[in-house]
C-alpha cells in the first residue's frame, strides 16, 4: 500500500517525473546540480553512458552506475542520459519497519547517516529471504517478475517494468524472482 504523502508524479512539466515530501527525481535535468539549502544528498544514476564532472574531475558512468554528491558538494550537469535522485533535506520523520533486517544478495554502493544505495540483485529463480526496507526510491534497470509476501498481507505478483522511478514505503517481506531476466535496480533508501 502507498500512502498518500508518497504520491508517484505520472508526468509533470520538464523532466521531473516523481516528488513528494521526501525526494525529488528528474530524468536528464540536473535541478540541484547546485548545492543549496532545498537539496540535499543527490545521486546520479547513469540511464545509458554519462560524463559527470565535479570539483575538478570527471566520472563517467555506465548504465546502472551512479554517483553520490552530499549536501555542500556540487556538480555540472552531465552528459549523457541519467536520473537525478535529490533528497529533501526537511522531511516528515522516516517511516521505519518493525525490524530491521538488510537484503542479501545485493551490493552495496554507498552509505551515509541520511540514505543508503545498493544495486539490487535476484537471479531468475532466486529467493530473497524475509528482509525489510526504509522508503526508497527504486529504479529498476530491466524487466522481469516478482513474487512478493510482504508481512501482513496478501501474496502478490508484480511486473517490473525498468526506467520508471518508484517512491515505495517501509516494508517487511520476502521475494521470488519469476520472471525470465535477473532482477537488477538501483534502490536509494532515507534513513531515519
Amino acid at each position: 500500500m502507498i500512502l498518500p504523502v508518497f504520491a508517484q508524479v505520472a508526468a509533470l512539466s520538464g523532466a521531473l517525473v516523481l516528488e513528494n515530501d521526501y525526494v525529488r527525481v528528474s530524468r536528464d535535468a540536473a535541478r540541484c546540480a547546485a548545492a543549496s539549502a532545498e537539496c540535499g544528498d543527490r545521486v546520479i544514476v547513469a540511464r545509458g553512458d554519462v560524463t559527470v564532472r565535479a570539483g575538478g574531475s570527471v566520472h563517467r558512468l555506465k548504465r546502472g552506475d551512479i554517483r553520490v554528491f552530499e549536501p555542500g558538494q556540487s556538480y555540472e550537469a552531465p552528459d549523457g542520459s541519467y536520473w537525478e535522485v535529490a533528497f529533501k533535506p526537511v522531511h516528515p520523520r522516516v517511516e521505519t519497519p518493525r525490524e530491521v533486517i538488510r537484503p542479501g544478495k545485493n551490493e552495496v554502493l554507498f552509505e551515509n547517516a541520511r540514505i543508503f544505495v545498493f544495486e539490487e540483485r535476484l537471479a531468475v529463480g532466486d529467493t530473497r529471504p524475509r528482509h525489510s526496507h526504509f522508503p526508497r526510491v527504486v529504479i529498476q534497470l530491466n524487466r522481469t517478475r516478482l513474487q512478493q509476501w510482504p508481512e501482513g498481507e496478501p501474496e502478490l505478483l508484480r511486473d517490473i517494468e525498468p526506467d520508471r522511478p518508484g517512491f515505495n514505503p517501509a516494508v517487511i517481506h520476502t521475494v521470488k524472482n519469476v520472471g525470465a531476466l535477473p532482477l537488477r535496480g538501483i534502490v536509494l533508501e532515507l534513513k531515519p
